[in-house]
């Protein structure tokens, strides 16, 4: 029942996504259900994040046309990334718990999407909000033969891969926070969530999650820091299949790159583009807070700050941007 609850509400996002008027007993005709089945639809549509307007005697609309996810679309513009196998989902609770229940039949590479997240999350358990259609939610599969001794500084690689994508639509101003975050503005366009399981000396299963803002509607709500996405961002419209290619081609050699050599090919750039070199930073680590002045990062990804006791290094905690 469920499943085809799921596809009907697909089916009539798909007719709205042009961003044109379609009346109740035009969209009850295509779908093959009553006009009152449309308007139970169409309310529950909010709940994804869906701004729908309804005016009497023209029907309904969104209040911005949606630029669907496309396997095909897909496909052709990853042509010449080996090995690929893509996954689209309409809606999801995660997709990097969707991915941790298939990762036994997984092969590195393996990339889920979804239109949208009803329990998307980000470190610490915090919610990412994923509203229908209105930015990237994605996590690839990749195996990693050196087990947990080999993942050193991989979140901070990642981010590099993000940021370097984004250059490539001509978006300035992209700055990485560390550990896992990606801003323009010193506001926050992006985040990365890995999971890893595995032992320390075997091989590792790893889900890299991004989440990334498209367009999201300017009424979200739930969101506790400031914002930005691609659509203020860039003065061209991105795509989201022509962006999402992109970036699972660089992540396919990313990876790759960050299998033989770890990090080291990314500390330059990572360096580059870090949001709080010479700022002063307070790292959350746990109950305590260190407060110092930002200075990059070492080899290995850990961050260092500068404070009274002198330069010290961290390898785990965050950087708070949060009001307390």
């Amino acid at each position: 029942m469920k499943s085809s609850v799921e596809a009907l509400r697909s089916q009539l996002i798909s007719i709205l996504a042009d961003g044109e008027f379609h009346s109740g007993q035009e969209l009850g005709l295509q779908l093959a259900v009553s006009r009152a089945t449309i308007s139970n639809h169409i309310k529950a549509l909010g709940t994804l994040g869906l701004d729908v307007h309804r005016v009497t005697g023209k029907g309904y609309k969104l209040a911005a046309p949606l630029n669907l996810l496309c396997k095909h679309n897909l496909q052709r513009l990853l042509v010449d990334t080996p090995f690929l196998d893509i996954e689209i989902l309409n809606v999801t609770d995660s997709t990097n718990a969707y991915v941790k229940t298939k990762m036994p039949e997984l092969s590195s590479g393996y990339v889920c999407l979804a239109e949208a997240q009803t329990a998307g999350k980000g470190r610490h358990g915090r919610p990412w909000v994923s509203p229908y259609g209105a930015s990237l939610y994605m996590s690839m599969y990749w195996h990693f033969a050196g087990g947990y001794a080999a993942l050193g500084g991989l979140s901070l690689a990642v981010g590099v891969i993000v940021a370097e994508t984004l250059q490539q639509f001509d978006i300035e101003n992209v700055q990485l926070k560390w550990p896992n975050d990606i801003y323009i503005h010193n506001k926050k366009l992006a985040g990365v969530l890995i999971e890893v399981e595995g032992h320390m000396e075997a091989g590792c299963d790893c889900i890299l999650g991004i989440g990334l803002n498209m367009a999201l509607p300017p009424a979200t709500a739930g969101i506790d820091q400031p914002w930005i996405d691609l659509a203020s961002a860039s003065s061209e419209v991105i795509d989201r299949n022509v962006f999402s290619a992109a970036l699972i081609a660089h992540l396919h050699t990313g990876l790759k790159c960050f299998e033989t050599a770890g990090l080291s090919p990314f500390i330059d750039t990572w360096r580059a583009l870090d949001l709080y070199a010479e700022k002063p930073v307070k790292l959350i680590l746990g109950k305590r807070e260190i407060q110092g002045i930002g200075k990059g990062i070492d080899s290995n990804g850990a961050i260092k700050v500068l404070t009274d006791s002198g330069l010290e290094v961290f390898h785990g905690g965050e950087i708070s941007v949060r009001s307390n």
